[in-house]
């Protein structure tokens, strides 16, 4: 009886050959741009070496915290970031939610519509928040209003396309049961898409909205309102106590808006 001869190897190898040279290649191209880059940053050792020292001495100058500047310079702002954040996200929202249906061939079976939100969405998250407020700013003068609109561009993109994603992820066995009952298309959205993206909808804006909190506090240094605005000026002021009490304001606001997102997502998911 003759059996069939198999060629197995000598030695055990996770990898063929050309995938270890492949994985060669492909280090050595990425160590030669890590020393390309390198020297094109131009870093200069002497600053590096003084880093620590100069660090030291900017937390001497932020020491102590001039908490006395609160009420009269940051808690006004500190709410504006809030209200840039929040309104932004609820613009957004409005917004990005029928693009984003009109990204999912499952609802909007035309492909041209399909390729048109497509291209908004990733034209909104190719275009960062600070470069939408320098726009909006040009347009509508410095203050909460370009900030706010700033916010609610740069978040279209991210909720559309998130909610697209969902809408895609959709278990076809209810959908397609109201269809075969003759279900309208409203009922056949309502009753068999909405129960299943609503938990990641709300997720998404929760998220957002925490993203936004973050983002909002730094386009005042643009001009566009909220607590960047204090920050930049203390900064120009070499003010380093009221800047670091600014900082320490902005962390406790994130952490708070962590926590309340958390404690939502618990509550809808």
């Amino acid at each position: 009886m003759i059996t069939a001869q198999k060629n197995y190897p000598d030695t055990w190898s996770r990898y063929s050959f050309i995938q270890v040279q492949l994985r060669f290649f492909l280090s050595l191209i990425a160590i030669a741009l890590i020393i390309f880059s390198a020297k094109n940053v131009e870093v200069i050792p002497e600053f590096l070496l003084d880093a620590p020292e100069q660090v030291q001495d900017l937390f001497v100058r932020m020491w102590p915290i001039d908490f006395g500047y609160y009420p009269k310079g940051i808690h006004e702002a500190l709410l504006d970031t809030i209200h840039i954040a929040t309104l932004g996200t609820i613009i957004s929202l409005v917004i990005a939610f029928p693009i984003g249906l009109c990204t999912s061939y499952r609802l909007i079976p035309f492909r041209i519509i399909n390729l048109i939100a497509q291209f908004i969405l990733v034209a909104s998250r190719s275009i960062n928040s600070i470069i939408w407020a320098l726009l909006f700013v040009a347009i509508f003068g410095p203050g909460a209003l370009a900030g706010t609109l700033a916010i609610a561009f740069r978040s279209i993109g991210f909720v559309g396309k998130l909610l697209g994603e969902s809408i895609d992820a959709t278990d076809m066995n209810s959908i397609e049961a109201l269809k075969a009952c003759g279900a309208p298309w409203l009922s056949i959205f309502t009753k068999g898409y909405w129960p299943q993206i609503a938990p990641s909808f709300w997720s998404i804006a929760l998220f957002r909205w925490d993203i936004n909190i973050r983002e909002s506090s730094v386009l005042g240094l643009v001009g566009a309102g909220g607590i960047g605005m204090a920050l930049d000026s203390a900064l120009n002021l070499f003010q380093w106590t009221r800047v670091s009490l600014i900082l320490l304001c902005i962390f406790i606001v994130v952490v708070i808006a962590e926590i309340i997102v958390t404690q939502i997502r618990k509550k809808l998911i």
